[in-house]
């Protein structure tokens, strides 16, 4: 991709989040207080956030900028985390570009048109990924509105950076495949076998989509930004290198061109400045046997989720990768000496990895007690101090 210079006015860019402990941890440091923030935090298990959405449907709150901002924000104010993540969804950037999707309460993402075969898909990669960045204003119009929020919300009245995410390229082809949900991805994991040059275009597609949705919320102001692949974990390790691989780093190529300059010393009268590229992160769910790949396709920062202790994964990656998680959300909802207990070694496993972002091993379940969260924001500034 061509190389990008973020905007002067860019919180990376004019130094807003640089020196943040989100930041500082995604690119491997650790500082004096240990970030932390929570998948799925926009919302879900928050009252504003339900008070908020009645009358609204899931989509129409994506696309409504005032609505998406003041929900990113909630968490942020309430909890106290050190990154706002986009409220948005996976399917936002289809939904924009005319594909014929709704979010179903209790099922999720259900497409009119299941893209079954290599016919299918032919059709639907008609649709140029480009024409997604004539209609993203709702989205870049949200993301602004967000980071001037987020400008005064940190520490000592300092910025909290804003996470940007999509989902990865696989899991969007696999949705589409199903036309939904699906336990097992059975005709995703066919049709990749059955037609690998169908697959392949859908991959391609999947990935340039995806890819132009991060970078426009980067562009906008987002000061990292995330790719999640939530149903990789039901490939193989073989599959996931010859067949999704290729794809995620296409989407993540997108952004890993974007990049930004910080005075590092002065020298003199000569300032010394240093180039750096916004941080990428890449999660998935149930990918423990994934985690080398999944950092190998670009990734600055690996998401591990609550299937494998820190430690392991980071032996596994070789002990040179910041990583991201992983507090099982089941145990939100334990008594607080198991769960304390348990935060307590998420963050002692963490350690062995040269910097670490506290989170959940997947994301807040909407019964979660709001205040558990708040009181493990606590706890893991404590910790970190």
């Amino acid at each position: 991709m061509e190389h990008v210079t973020l905007p002067a006015a860019h919180p990376l860019a004019s130094g807003q989040t640089t020196e943040s402990p989100l930041v500082r941890a995604y690119q491997g440091e650790r500082g004096d207080r240990l970030p932390v923030w929570f998948m799925r935090q926009a919302g879900r298990s928050l009252p504003e956030y339900r008070e908020l959405r009645v009358g609204t449907r899931m989509l129409d709150a994506c696309l409504d900028p005032a609505l998406a901002s003041e929900i990113t924000l909630q968490p942020v104010r309430r909890h106290h985390v050190d990154a706002g993540i986009f409220f948005s969804d996976i399917v936002v950037p289809l939904k924009l570009i005319g594909v014929d999707v709704e979010i179903v309460p209790g099922r999720g993402p259900v497409f009119a048109q299941a893209v079954r075969t290599g016919a299918d898909a032919a059709e639907l990669v008609k649709i140029d990924p480009a024409t997604l960045d004539s209609v993203i204003d709702p989205i870049t119009d949200a993301v602004g509105r967000t980071v001037a929020e987020l400008a005064h919300l940190g520490p000592d009245s300092s910025a909290v950076p804003l996470i940007g995410f999509a989902g990865a390229p696989f899991t969007l082809a696999a949705y589409l495949v199903e036309g939904g949900p699906s336990k097992d991805h059975i005709a995703a994991r066919t049709l990749m076998h059955a037609d690998p040059s169908a697959w392949r275009a859908l991959m391609d597609w999947t990935a340039d989509v995806s890819g132009r949705f991060l970078r426009a919320q980067v562009m906008a102001g987002a000061s990292a930004a995330q790719l999640f692949d939530s149903w990789a974990g039901g490939l193989s390790l073989a599959d996931y290198e010859e067949h999704v691989a290729p794809a995620s780093a296409r989407a993540l190529s997108h952004v890993h061109e974007i990049s930004y300059t910080v005075r590092t010393h002065d020298e003199g009268a000569d300032p010394y400045r240093e180039r750096r590229h916004v941080p990428l992160v890449h999660f998935g769910v149930g990918t423990g046997e994934l985690l080398a790949a999944m950092r190998d396709v670009g990734a600055d920062v690996v998401g591990v989720d609550y299937r494998i202790p820190l430690d392991e994964a980071n032996r596994r990656l070789g002990g040179d990768v910041p990583l991201q998680g992983n507090i099982d959300p089941a145990l939100l909802f334990a008594p607080w000496p198991v769960l304390e207990s348990h935060v307590r070694e998420v963050v002692a496993r963490g350690r062995t990895a040269p910097a670490h972002v506290v989170n959940l091993g997947h994301g807040v379940a909407p019964e979660t007690d709001p205040d558990v969260l708040t009181r493990v924001v606590e706890l893991v500034h404590e910790l970190g101090a």
